[in-house]
């Protein structure tokens, strides 16, 4: 078969669907690129929030249209969405030819070959290594540890069609990293629903400063990047980890989603504002320009304009380097679904786009701090004459860029000296 593959929604669905490609290659299938070469399409879905559905139905009716306008491929549509609406979606849209839900990608690879639709009764969502192939050229590879999640957030659906806590074993991590090493990779990047919890359903404990101590340990010149820390279960232990191991950047993505005591505890939420507040200061203090990044999310049910000033005032005096702001996405089959004085979604797009106002000012004063500074730049590729890439203070794809007047090639590692910024992106020279 000759297999195209799109990828919406988070970073794990991008490792996912880079194992699928292995072992479809593996099976002497072949990966194209473009739907006029395609025997099979299979489109990777997202179910997180509104838009990511959105986003997702608008996709499939991009390829439905496709199709009648004589293009020959079989439409799969996989993941999330599928996972969660499978009954609705079959009976709405029976233009899309198979239907497969959160499964394993050796049981996709087996549905794809028969044809037939794969909705598990329990989501399957780890899996043991196999060979991954890249869809995209990046010098970067997300490498999920883990899925699912046992937390309990009110506004969040992803246990409902992820189910709960499943780790991969360390070594079954570490074989998956050393080969993405032997393929040229420069940035390994750990994702999971929360990778704080990694290692608890296996080990009976927080195993995350293993796993970092194991990988640190392999040779070569890379950078590992760690997304997703909880922060209820952001521990001293995890944090002195990431901030003592070399090849471990100094980055916290430490998602906060409020600063008001109240919402946080109708969130769910276990620590309050002036716990949060006490642990990224600890950050900054041990290591003060390690980057805090966060997300946010306004228009929870009942949020006051009081709540929301809690919530200005916590980020100013955070002062975060990174953060993005959401609005509230009333996702059925939640606690948060159930709740009460509903915002209008006026007032939260009011309160996201003061916030990111905010941000913008704070972002820029933030990074004041690298002009003129020496900084190391990995090479991600070219828009005339200049080479685009990041440096270890952002990650990719959600934080800004660097760009730099140069020769390189992608994959390259440059030493930098940065000469200009604005809010979010950052101008250099090599040294």
């Amino acid at each position: 078969m000759k297999v195209g593959i799109k990828v919406l929604g988070c970073p794990k669905n991008e490792a996912d669907c880079d194992v699928l490609a292995g072992i479809l290659k593996d099976k002497g299938h072949k990966i194209v690129k473009s739907v006029d070469e395609a025997d099979i399409v299979v489109l990777d879905t997202c179910a997180f929030i509104e838009d990511a559905k959105k986003e997702a139905i608008e996709e499939i009716f991009s390829f439905i249209e496709a199709k009648n306008n004589g293009y020959k491929f079989k439409l799969v549509v996989k993941g999330c969405l599928v996972q969660r609406y499978y009954k609705d979606l079959k009976r709405e849209i029976p233009e899309v030819d198979q239907w497969i839900g959160v499964a394993a990608p050796e049981k996709i690879v087996a549905a794809l070959e028969r044809g037939e639709d794969l909705i598990p009764d329990r989501p399957e969502t780890v899996y043991s290594y196999r060979r991954r192939f890249s869809l995209e050229e990046k010098p970067f590879a997300y490498v999920k540890i883990s899925d699912g999640c046992d937390r309990g957030c009110t506004f969040c659906s992803i246990p409902s069609f992820k189910g709960r806590l499943r780790s991969r074993e360390i070594e079954d991590v570490v074989r998956e990293v050393e080969d993405l090493l032997k393929m040229g990779k420069k940035e390994i990047i750990l994702v999971a629903q929360d990778t704080t919890s990694y290692g608890v359903d296996l080990y009976g404990k927080q195993v995350l400063p293993d796993l970092l101590r194991n990988l640190n340990s392999l040779k070569g010149d890379f950078w590992i990047r760690v997304m997703y820390l909880h922060p209820d279960h952001l521990t001293k232990n995890i944090i002195e980890a990431m901030l003592n191991l070399e090849k471990v950047v100094k980055y916290f993505d430490v998602p906060v989603q409020h600063g008001s005591d109240r919402i946080l505890k109708l969130m769910g939420r276990a620590k309050g504002s002036e716990e949060l507040k006490r642990m990224l200061f600890y950050i900054r203090e041990k290591f003060p320009d390690a980057i805090l990044r966060t997300s946010i999310i306004v228009g929870f049910p009942s949020e006051t304009e009081e709540d929301f000033e809690k919530l200005k005032r916590f980020v100013e005096e955070v002062q975060f380097d990174k953060l993005g702001v959401f609005t509230y996405s009333d996702e059925e089959g939640t606690v948060a679904y159930t709740l009460t004085k509903k915002v209008e979604p006026e007032t939260a797009q009011r309160r996201q786009e003061e916030l990111l106002m905010i941000q913008s000012e704070i972002s820029y004063n933030r990074l004041e701090r690298f002009l003129n500074k020496k900084m190391r730049f990995l090479v991600e590729g070219k828009e005339g004459e200049y080479l685009v890439g990041r440096s270890w203070t952002e990650a990719p794809e959600v934080d800004g860029i660097v760009l730099v007047k140069g020769e390189g090639n992608i994959g390259d590692f440059l030493d930098i000296v940065i000469k200009e910024h604005d809010e979010y992106d950052m101008w250099g020279l090599p040294v």
